[in-house]
């Protein structure tokens, strides 16, 4: 039996270990934003798309299409970009209806390039390719952002070239031939004047999420093959004090770049604890500048420019918080008003507090919720009903679990026949879809509880997914499904036996809020961690699942099994034969 409470150091990431590191002063100097650190693969890939050996002009990048991830983009490349003495195209000449190219000699000229480095997060024709007008008999001539990026490199949205295949169609010309043609965009318009080609020589980053990059190799799969390839990996995993002030200064340099407010010493430690509930990890820690500048963004508010404080930060996410906070008062209102019945109180046989995470589209924050789940046990086939299911309102992975449930108890009785007994579980109170198999360990301690006629403290839920032999396995929302639980214990009344069962590779998923690690430290609320079904059933039941001991619940059930097999052998006959039982062997 391994039963771990976890001690309210547990339930956050370690950030005490660095508070040296935090307020060091050359922490907060000014940094390049080299991306060798934190993205080495992407920084070896722009490297080779660099290259004058690069097996292609194009490279493929998998990152959000996003102009903070484009500007970021377009920083790297800078830097890893030799200084070009060189000037780029040249200068268009108009003389009445004639136009004439002559190639550049000084960078004033108006298509002449330096090899600059040029985004878009999206662009027309036009912008990217330029345009000629003859309007009143004059005609002029405007560069597009090829020109610009001549001799450089253009970053450019895929999802830009996916909308407009004409566009990817000439600028894949333009890349592969480097020369750029004049062209009229209507047909039945052609250019009023021939105007010369010129030569244009860049190189092209297309930017994109795996559902772009996978509709652009299927459109171009030979060119895509070629490409260079790479990913803005999203996030960093901490093993280390290396890894820890490596993020630091990636924080820092968002905050530089956009000009946003940077963390004081006592800021570290919140940010971190923001940072993993939103990777779910405590040891991973996100890249993700749009993350990154939100939350200084949003404390900037507060704080102004500058370094902002702990306590500011802390003030940020209370306000966040609450403005986004009416869908889960709501909910919580309808338990505590006894709309939805959930209790905190208390022991009930075949009724549990399972723990279930609530998303709604077009709501920013997912927020917990317990749900009761009830099962009802009588004489039948063996058969599991799952009303969610038969209501059609249970998803595949739900009626999965439920299968390895079953198996699960089938494989511990070993019964020879099959269970006297058919069982029916449902969630109350639910009249929406429900899917996944977070729940089936709650459903098995309640099936568990009913087949043995014994209650369980309803003042502890549980979540995660069980295997065939009753292992723990870990499910996702974690922080939300503890907080949702906790909030309703809280307003109730800690009773000091509430608390919430997880399964043991959760732990390190956990970075719950200041409220819950006070409460924990108090000793008004516990979580524990376990690695089985039969860690959870003594927490739950007071009773061991089996062992040694007088009482057991597989004892329990394995009486109530012959007490009905009995029974059944009683009524096999009519009543006027009933004599025939007399004899039975049983």
């Amino acid at each position: 039996m391994t039963i771990t409470k976890l001690a309210w150091r547990d339930l956050v990431p370690d950030t005490e270990s660095y508070q040296e590191l935090f307020a060091q002063p050359d922490l907060a100097k000014e940094h390049d934003f080299i991306l060798s650190d934190t993205q080495p693969r992407l920084h070896y890939a722009l490297e080779q798309t660099l290259s004058p050996w690069t097996t292609s002009p194009f490279m493929l990048l998998k990152a959000p299409e996003e102009a903070e991830y484009l500007a970021l983009m377009a920083d790297a490349v800078r830097q890893l970009q030799p200084e070009a003495d060189n000037v780029f195209g040249g200068q268009y000449r108009i003389v009445g209806s004639d136009v004439t190219f002559e190639p550049a000699k000084t960078a004033d000229e108006n298509f002449a390039a330096t090899g600059d480095v040029i985004t878009a997060e999206w662009a027309e024709a036009e912008q990217l390719f330029g345009c000629l007008r003859h309007f009143n008999g004059s005609l002029s001539i405007q560069p597009g952002l090829v020109h610009k990026a001549n001799g450089g490199v253009l970053i450019i949205s895929l999802r830009t070239l996916l909308a407009q295949p004409l566009l990817w169609m000439r600028l894949k010309n333009i890349v592969t031939h480097q020369r750029f043609d004049w062209v009229a965009y209507d047909e039945s318009r052609p250019l009023p004047v021939a105007v010369p080609s010129m030569p244009l020589s860049l190189k092209v980053i297309l930017t994109g999420d795996r559902e772009s990059l996978a509709d652009f190799q299927e459109m171009e799969p030979e060119l895509a093959d070629q490409a260079v390839y790479s990913e803005f990996e999203d996030n960093i995993q901490i093993a280390d004090a290396d890894d820890v002030t490596q993020w630091c200064q990636w924080v820092l340099a968002v905050a530089e770049r956009f000009a946003l407010p940077t963390p004081a010493a006592d800021a570290w430690t919140g940010l971190i604890r923001e940072a993993t509930r939103d990777t779910g990890d405590q040891e991973t820690l996100p890249l993700c500048p749009l993350w990154i500048s939100k939350q200084l963004r949003e404390v900037g508010v507060i704080s102004g420019s500058g370094e902002f404080t702990g306590e500011q930060f802390a003030q940020m996410l209370a306000q966040r918080e609450w403005r986004e906070g009416y869908l889960a008062d709501r909910m919580q209102d309808e338990i505590l008003l006894e709309q939805i019945l959930v209790e905190t109180e208390g022991e009930r046989v075949g009724q549990i507090n399972a723990l279930s995470v609530i998303e709604f589209p077009g709501h920013p924050r997912a927020f917990g919720e317990p749900s009761r789940i009830s099962c009802v046990i009588h004489i039948g086939d063996g058969e599991f009903t799952d009303v969610e299911r038969k209501a059609e309102l249970g998803g595949n992975i739900h009626a999965k679990g439920m299968m390895i449930m079953q198996a699960f108890l089938m494989s511990q009785l070993q019964l020879e026949q099959q269970l006297p007994f058919s069982a029916s579980l449902t969630f109350e109170q639910s009249y929406s879809e429900v899917d996944g198999d977070s729940a089936s360990m709650a459903e098995l301690c309640a099936v568990i509880s009913a087949l043995a006629d014994v209650p369980i403290n309803q003042s502890i839920a549980i979540t995660g997914s069980v295997d065939q032999f009753g292992r723990a396995q870990p499910v996702g929302g974690l922080n939300e499904k503890i907080e949702g639980f906790f909030s309703i214990c809280q307003q109730r009344g800690f009773s000091g036996k509430q608390g919430v069962i997880i399964p043991a590779p959760n732990a390190r998923h956990l970075s719950l809020s200041q409220a819950v690690l006070d409460a924990v430290e108090a000793e008004q609320f516990s979580i524990w961690a376990i690695e089985d079904i039969t860690d959870a059933l003594p927490l739950l039941t007071n009773q061991v699942w089996d062992g040694e001991v007088q009482t057991t619940l597989m004892q329990a059930i394995q009486d109530r099994i012959a007490q009905a097999m009995q029974q059944d052998a009683r009524h096999r006959y009519p009543w006027p034969l009933r004599w025939l039982s007399w004899f039975s062997p049983n």
